[in-house]
């Protein structure tokens, strides 16, 4: 994760001082990649092991997310990248 700030600017009409803060998320794996799925038990049942990212989603917060598909499964599934692992 990169933060990225500017300095302090002026308050246009106004006199008064703030900061700018800019964050920019970069996703740490690509399209057809292959990578482990740790299952969140609390939210929804789901097979953990590995899966073929097939897409790159937006942020969910502080948290990149990817659209992965397993050989096993017919369907694809959306994971955070705090759940994903290199495989």
């Amino acid at each position: 994760m990169r933060v990225l700030s500017q300095p302090l600017q002026r308050d246009r009409g106004r006199g008064r001082r703030f900061c700018v803060m800019e964050r920019a998320l970069k996703h740490k794996f690509t399209v057809g990649e292959t990578v482990y799925f740790t299952a969140s038990n609390v939210a929804r049942p789901a097979a953990s092991g590995t899966y073929e990212v097939i897409r790159l989603l937006p942020t969910d917060g502080d948290d990149c997310q990817y659209r992965i598909k397993s050989s096993t499964e017919a369907f694809e599934r959306v994971a955070k990248e705090s759940q994903l692992d290199i495989s």
